[in-house]
């Protein structure tokens, strides 16, 4: 009998060999990600989204260049499953409500860890990066294609993509007053690099570690649901998400440039920006501490993300590089 203890068992109806799956829930951040467990001993993904967050044509848009990805550069992207009717983007009922939902072959790997020896995934997942960049600056996407815009005011304005950074947990006093500094110096730096061909364009913009699999070695890039257009260079700045202030972080900087290189170009005008893209990271998930309070990862950083955030924009503001 299907476990129904996640409120899933009827939305797997949708899918051929889902229907009897044991789903467990394997990640909540914007969206519900669960595993199902099928009774021939398969596994699935599927994910549920976030409800106002995706239209189903921004969904399909995502999956559009993800199997693009992999048709046109050779590359590595998940593996969209289709429901009965055919159709990638399903709805379901879930939580009592209406839910875009999309199931995903199984892969297999282990997300890396901060305390791993990370220069080998950094090498590799700036090729990775450089690949998908190269792509995008030559593919024509479908002519219904929509994707949000990760601009810097839709990133630092107060009705942002990821909510307002002023309303996190602990943005008050001096800590308020160093991130206004930080936001107008950002503001000024993305508006003077500017949004041309060779910089700016479709992008992941999630590359996190909890959207690497790394298995045998090779590392493997999942979970678009993020992206759209932004700087080329904020790949890397999500790519450090939650550690920013490491003291690794050069020595990944250098891992991913060495790794980008290999595929693309990388001049030092685009170099010189990618602290501030880790700074603009960095400011796009305090706003989503607050904006996402519901989940348990941004529980665990209520107490101290904006007083580091804080500390990191004072070395920036003060020496123009994030390293200690």
């Amino acid at each position: 009998m299907t476990d129904d203890s996640t409120g899933l068992s009827e939305a797997l109806l949708l899918w051929p060999r889902l229907e009897q799956g044991i789903a467990t829930l394997i990640n909540l951040s914007e969206n519900h990600t669960f595993r199902i467990d099928r009774t021939d001993g398969g596994k699935a993904i599927v994910r549920v989204h976030r409800p106002g967050y995706h239209s189903r044509l921004a969904i399909e848009s995502e999956l559009a260049w993800m199997q693009a990805l992999r048709r046109d550069a050779g590359l590595f992207t998940p593996q969209p499953l289709p429901g009965k009717n055919g159709a990638l983007v399903q709805q379901g009922q879930f939580l009592g409500q209406t839910r875009h939902m999309v199931a995903f072959a199984f892969e297999q790997g282990a997300e890396p860890q901060v305390q791993d020896d990370l220069a080998p995934v950094f090498r590799q997942l700036g090729g990775l990066a450089a690949q998908c960049h190269s792509h995008v600056i030559d593919w024509s996407p479908p002519q219904r294609f929509e994707r949000q815009v990760w601009t810097g005011a839709a990133i630092l304005d107060p009705d942002a993509i990821w909510g307002d950074w002023r309303a996190a947990p602990g943005v008050a006093g001096p800590v308020r007053a160093t991130l206004d500094r930080l936001d107008i110096h950002l503001r000024g730096q993305l508006a003077e690099y500017g949004t041309g061909r060779d910089r700016f364009g479709l992008i992941h913009a999630d590359m996190r570690l909890a959207n690497l699999l790394v298995s045998d070695g090779v590392t493997r890039l999942i979970d678009f649901d993020d992206c759209g257009f932004c700087w080329f260079g904020y790949d890397f700045g999500a790519a450090v998400s939650f550690f920013e202030d490491s003291d690794t972080v050069p020595a990944l900087r250098a891992a991913w440039l060495e790794g980008y290189r290999r595929y693309r170009d990388y001049g030092a005008e685009h170099e010189a920006m990618l602290d501030a893209m880790v700074m603009l990271r960095r400011m796009a998930l305090l706003a989503w501490t607050g904006s996402h309070a519901e989940t348990e990862l941004a529980q665990s950083l209520h107490s101290h993300f904006a007083n580091g955030t804080a500390e990191m924009a004072e070395r920036y503001l003060s020496t123009g590089t994030i390293d200690r």
